[in-house]
């Protein structure tokens, strides 16, 4: 078969869903324009379809599961910038796309042109199962355990359009991921899955009721070893139980994590038990035929490189320094000899986190093809990798991003800022994250003091719905309105890998125009006062956050 690299391949009946339910949402939207329906009634109609009504136009997010997008994929979404947008696309937190200023009437031909490719919006948006993310580096990392990406899509199919999950009490949001470094950030999840090996095929270990947000918490292990045959009939259970319990009279507290932490994990796990003890496991069990049913519907890359491929990619990171700097910052070890995998940094110095004009989208999409198979994968980081890059042919594929301005040296970085869309799109935010981030990026635009700072997140939330992550930042900084004005609160400390914490509030609310110089000055501090080889948190951690708040506020 020949299936795209990296992702399930759609048969007829995948295509002619979406052309059937196209069809039905065209419907909608010329009797919304034709007035036979309000925007009260045609509300829900659309999220369904990943529309969204914002402060000036519609914003339509586009599904990408798992993050994975082929070159043809990439180039619709260039094409469809350019048409239907401001010439370009805005890469979210959840491996998605959004065009931000979308005309009501557009949106069936846009979506038609999505479904050329395979492509939708279904479930972006509303009260259900949203979009299921996966690893960046999912079947091509060395330390992976389990390539989660065949159970990933079989999530996909299974929660597409559920019908008893249609209608949850609250959005809900899955991760899955196969290594020991947990790159998804699964214990802010919903439900978050980490795979491993066992002795008659992989184990699924789960966690429930994370997420950020007015009330953020980290998720808790309730089954450490499912078997792969029980897992839909134990996600099915805990969803059940969350459908039946869930808090409908409040939308602050309808989230699982909110039913999780009043019920208790113990408990919760007992209901999801008893839910299983009834339910007929064997209409759920995932059988090895089904499994290998998806599988085969993904193609592999044909992993070869030259035996000297190493010693290329050795000698042109010690003849240019600024193509090394870039090595370690945005590579991760591949799991085949002669390869490597590439993290694009969708954050020049002063850029918008996240955002990629319609040229960007089209030269990413002529690099995957020349340089990985045709295959990209959308980071929850809000940048793009490529996957199976061989180590001789990476120089010239930095060299072609240094042309498109998508070099950065700055992954995991202080200069990769996480950021919401914030005031200058959402309805919801209290402030602009947009400039807080251009502001930072270009104040740390250095590379050499970047490298010199190390790992450290910062994550910029516009209001208290956390779309930027901001609990989960090294640094977050949340937008705050006091009397019409935009301030920002600090918090430190946040994480999302396997030792997940939620970052801790500094102090009061700053304004908007001192926020870039306290950061500064946060950053300034910890390099003065770290030990040999710390790391912010680890400073963090030893000396707690005085010395920090003292710098933040110029305490005398």
């Amino acid at each position: 078969m020949n299936a795209p690299v990296g992702h399930y391949q759609y048969d007829s009946v995948d295509r002619a869903f979406l052309q059937s339910r196209i069809d039905e949402f065209a419907d909608q939207v010329a009797r919304r324009i034709d007035g036979s329906l309000t925007e009260d009634e045609f509300k829900p109609l659309r999220l369904m379809n990943g529309l969204y009504l914002q402060l000036h136009a519609y914003m339509l997010r586009i599904a990408v599961p798992y993050g994975i997008l082929d070159a043809r994929q990439m180039r619709k979404l260039s094409s469809i910038a350019r048409r239907y947008d401001r010439d370009y696309g805005h890469f979210t937190t959840r491996q998605n796309l959004q065009f931000n200023w979308i005309k009501l009437e557009d949106t069936p031909a846009i979506l038609r042109e999505l479904a050329e490719v395979d492509m939708h919006a279904i479930q972006t948006s509303g009260n259900c199962i949203r979009n299921v993310t996966s690893d960046e580096f999912a079947g091509a990392a060395a330390d992976e355990l389990v390539d989660p990406r065949v159970h990933a899509e079989i999530l996909r199919q299974w929660s597409t359009l559920h019908p008893e999950f249609t209608f949850l009490p609250r959005k809900f949001k899955i991760a899955i991921s196969g290594s020991p470094h947990d790159r998804v950030a699964a214990r802010f999840h919903d439900i978050g899955i980490l795979t491993r090996p066992g002795p008659n095929g992989p184990l699924f270990r789960i966690f429930v009721g994370g997420g950020m947000g007015r009330t953020p918490l980290v998720g808790q292990e309730i089954f450490d070893s499912v078997r792969e045959e029980e897992l839909l009939a134990t996600l099915e259970a805990i969803l059940r139980v969350y459908n039946a319990h869930g808090r409908r009279d409040n939308i602050y507290k309808a989230r699982i994590k909110i039913l999780v932490q009043a019920l208790g994990i113990d408990a919760y796990r007992e209901a999801v038990q008893a839910e299983l003890s009834q339910m007929d496991l064997a209409r759920y069990r995932l059988t090895p035929e089904i499994v290998e049913a998806i599988r085969a519907r993904f193609a592999a890359p044909d992993l070869h490189a030259p035996d000297n491929a190493s010693e290329i990619f050795l000698a042109d990171q010690k003849r240019d320094r600024k193509f090394a700097r870039w090595v370690q910052s945005n590579t991760h070890l591949h799991r085949a000899p002669g390869h490597i995998i590439a993290v694009i940094s969708i954050k020049p110095a002063g850029g918008i986190p996240g955002d990629a004009t319609s040229e960007q989208m089209s030269r990413l999409a002529d690099l995957a093809e020349q340089y990985s198979f045709g295959e990209l994968r959308v980071t929850h980081l809000q940048n793009i990798v490529l996957g199976h890059v061989r180590q001789d042919k990476l120089y010239a594929l930095w060299q072609e991003l240094e042309k498109i301005d998508l070099a950065a040296p700055n992954h995991s970085l202080i200069g990769d800022i996480i950021a919401c869309p914030g005031l200058d799109y959402c309805s919801l935010a209290n402030s602009r994250s947009i400039p807080i981030a251009q502001k930072l990026s270009a104040r740390f635009a250095n590379a050499d003091l970047q490298s010199e700072i190390g790992k450290l997140s910062i994550n910029i939330s516009g209001c208290i719905n956390a779309c930027g992550h901001h609990h989960a930042g090294n640094i977050g900084l949340l937008g705050v309105d006091k009397r019409g004005e935009e301030f920002f609160q600090i918090t430190l400390g946040g994480r999302a890998d396997e030792k997940a914490a939620i970052g801790s509030i500094l102090g009061a609310s700053l304004p908007e125009d001192e926020m870039v110089d306290a950061i500064a000055r946060i950053v300034d501090r910890y390099l003065a006062i770290r030990g040999p080889g710390e790391s912010f948190l680890d400073t963090l951690s030893r000396l707690g956050d005085a010395p920090f708040k003292e710098a933040a506020y110029e305490i005398a």
